[in-house]
């Protein structure tokens, strides 16, 4: 099975690149993000034994991969390539068709096999549902609410707001990243659901999620474009806490990466 997920990730991944040949746009690997973690979640199914705590990591899966790629593809409509890609085909040049396949497509591949493995582990555990699993559930939910709100905050404030330097109202007002904590809180309830005695080892996909929320792709990138913007912004970020929601404070301490994300 897992064998199976990580062909069918790496099959999907190579014809990705080719579409993003002929539209010189390597970035709607971000938009097919979430969609692969669905069909990691319904290849194992289909081969799983389709029973309670299955059906609840398929469901879970698919509500967030389904709503993230939806978002991202109406955010990033008509914008053309990300910078964060145009940037990487402007530095290797020529070379850039080739080496995307292997540091975009491939790499982003194998992350999403290794955080969906309690997705595709889980579904094959038997065992009864436990309190862990619904304090799972419970965990995810707040996760969902967090990147789902937050999105839609921060979409709405680009078009009502564009030219205020900082949205620090709603969530924002709590944690400058209310959808990078929101992500990172859905893999920590997933892991929940699918986790026994036998694969606590699975923590590995919420540890390796929050760590590149944390320190790669997420907060720590975004941050670093975002804090020499304004003086505003500067200020939002000595009140507001980083990641994790903590109410506002006017002689807080800056805290390792993060930002308005999006």
């Amino acid at each position: 099975m897992l064998l199976l997920n990580a062909l069918a990730i790496a099959g999907i991944m190579i014809l990705l690149w080719l579409v993003s040949l002929r539209m010189k746009d390597a970035s709607i690997v971000d938009i097919f993000w979430g969609l692969g973690f669905v069909v990691v979640a319904w290849v194992t199914f289909a081969m799983g034994l389709q029973h309670g705590r299955a059906v609840i990591l398929v469901a879970l899966t698919s509500l967030w991969g389904i709503r993230l790629s939806t978002y991202l593809a109406w955010r990033n409509h008509g914008r053309g390539e990300d910078p964060r890609y145009g940037a990487m085909r402007e530095h290797r040049g020529e070379s850039f068709w080739w080496v995307s396949l292997f540091t975009v497509f491939i790499l982003q591949g194998a992350v999403m096999w290794v955080v969906s493995l309690p997705v595709q582990v889980g579904q094959f555990d038997e065992s009864p549902i436990t309190v862990v699993a619904y304090a799972g559930i419970a965990v995810w939910s707040i996760g969902f609410f967090f990147e789902a709100v937050g999105d839609y905050q921060l979409a709405r404030f680009k078009l009502a707001e564009p030219k205020q330097p900082v949205l620090d109202h709603g969530l924002w007002r709590y944690t400058r990243h209310p959808n990078y904590f929101g992500n990172a809180m859905i893999w920590w309830g997933i892991f929940l659901v699918a986790v026994s005695m036998s694969t606590v080892w699975l923590i590995i996909s919420p540890l390796l999620m929050t760590f590149l929320l944390l320190k790669v792709s997420g907060v720590a990138l975004l941050e670093r474009d975002l804090s020499g913007r304004s003086e505003e912004y500067r200020q939002y970020m000595k009140r507001t806490s980083s990641f994790i929601p903590w109410p506002p404070s006017g002689s807080r301490p800056n805290q390792s990466g993060s930002g308005s994300s999006g």
